[in-house]
């Protein structure tokens, strides 16, 4: 039994399902997880001393890659001054401003401790500036797990949620309304039925929790008419694209711009931190300013914001790092897609920028229900094959890859003719 099983075996035994988020769980891949002891650039180390060439990034902020030096040691420092103080810093006011002045959506910004934190304190901001109780999300994107969302995916006709765990009320869901992504009929639907009373709209501008799904020339552009047009707020869940496809996120990237939006991972560099922000009378709301009551002890941690204000002023000061990253990217998975032909697969890949996924469907993926039809067994085969050769992927077929600046074209190569290899000799 290898070190990897024998601390699972452990951690089942202390840990829900022995891993502290489901997203870490092999399960639906049939095998173990593999135990991380370090990571450095695109690699990481398991207790066993396996190497990998990573894919997962931390599920994204490894922009850099891990442990970028000038990064590791700012929190080096940060730690060295105090690792939390319970109270204002200045770097919490230079990483404001830092992000403020690089969003052209974002007047003002409150640093929290999640992602799921950030997206459930932006839609509280959103109902009391608007006075609205509905909101609308989309079928297979992931905004956190806060009662009022987790949904069941249904049909853009839904008038109300249905919780999708349990634990969750009803009542929690009941005014939270599904629609289907691209697709702007579902989503003009019910703002046809609920005209006055929707707060907003919340959705990934890239989708990346079913995969990668881009969203399609005018989706965004539409849900900004429609936000505009019934006097809702337009949320972009950032947590995933902000700062990644461009220095100013996907709305730099579409050229649409939102009411509000959440950020995350990239803005910790991998330490836990999140954020919400957007115009001005709108964040007033907040407290102590307005009547909007969010607060957190730990939110604005030094050492978190140590961390990002490195990451994010070096992604600053460096433009070209996002053509480089992203031309790297398209021909990456651009490969991949060729490989994929060439073992005569019908099998789809997505990509953004530096998100990327593979599934294995012969449908176009654009939405929830088409990547549903993605053979969850045979993406559970050449995962572990991938892993047992040294290549880091997600265990689920619905999550992205994360290409970094810390991968090389070496790296990226290995990684598309191992893959190769197993399309090849793939047994029907």
């Amino acid at each position: 039994m290898t070190k990897s099983e024998q601390l699972f075996e452990e951690a089942v035994r202390l840990i829900p399902g022995g891993v502290n988020s489901p997203v870490r769980a092999f399960g639906s891949i049939g095998s173990t997880p593999r135990m991380i002891a370090r990571a450095s650039g695109a690699n990481l180390w398991d207790e066993d001393g396996n190497k990998y060439i990573d894919y997962i990034g931390s599920w994204g902020p490894m922009i850099l890659g891990h442990n970028q030096p000038e990064v590791l040691e700012a929190v080096v420092d940060a730690c060295a001054r105090g690792l939390s103080f319970g109270a204002a810093t200045k770097i919490e006011v230079d990483m404001a401003r830092l992000i403020c002045d690089s969003i052209p959506s974002v007047d003002m910004i409150r640093m929290v401790n999640s992602g799921t934190e950030a997206v459930m304190s932006a839609i509280r901001v959103a109902r009391g500036f608007t006075g609205r109780d509905k909101i609308i999300k989309f079928t297979g994107c992931y905004h956190g797990h806060s009662d009022g969302l987790l949904v069941k995916a249904g049909s853009g006709a839904m008038t109300s949620g249905v919780p999708d765990s349990a634990g969750v009320p009803v009542g929690c869901t009941q005014d939270t309304l599904t629609a289907n992504y691209n697709d702007l009929e579902s989503v003009e639907t019910l703002f046809a039925q609920f005209p006055e009373q929707i707060a907003c709209v919340i959705v990934e501008p890239v989708a990346a929790n079913m995969g990668v799904v881009p969203a399609e020339a005018g989706f965004l552009e539409g849900l900004r008419y429609l936000c505009t047009r019934y006097g809702a707020l337009l949320i972009f869940d950032e947590v995933i694209t902000g700062f990644r496809l461009s220095f100013g996120g996907a709305q730099e990237y579409f050229g649409v711009r939102p009411d509000l939006t959440t950020f995350g991972k990239i803005i910790g560099a991998g330490m836990p931190v999140g954020a919400y922000g957007g115009r001005r009378e709108i964040m007033e709301m907040v407290s102590p300013v307005g009547s909007v009551y969010q607060a957190g002890t730990l939110s604005g941690n030094p050492v978190a914001m140590a961390a990002g204000y490195t990451q994010l002023t070096i992604l600053r000061d460096h433009p070209e790092y996002y053509r480089e990253l992203n031309e790297k990217a398209d021909m990456f998975f651009g490969k991949l897609a060729m490989a994929v032909e060439a073992a005569g697969k019908p099998y789809q890949v997505n990509h953004v920028g530096s998100l990327g996924c593979l599934y294995f469907t012969g449908e176009q993926v654009r939405d929830y229900e088409s990547a549903k039809t993605s053979d969850t067994a045979r993406y559970a085969h050449y995962c572990n094959y991938m892993i047992d050769h040294g290549i880091y992927l997600a265990p689920a077929q619905f999550e992205a890859m994360f290409v970094s600046m810390a991968h090389t074209q070496q790296q990226l190569d290995e990684t598309v003719d191992l893959a190769t290899e197993y399309l090849m000799t793939e047994e029907e």
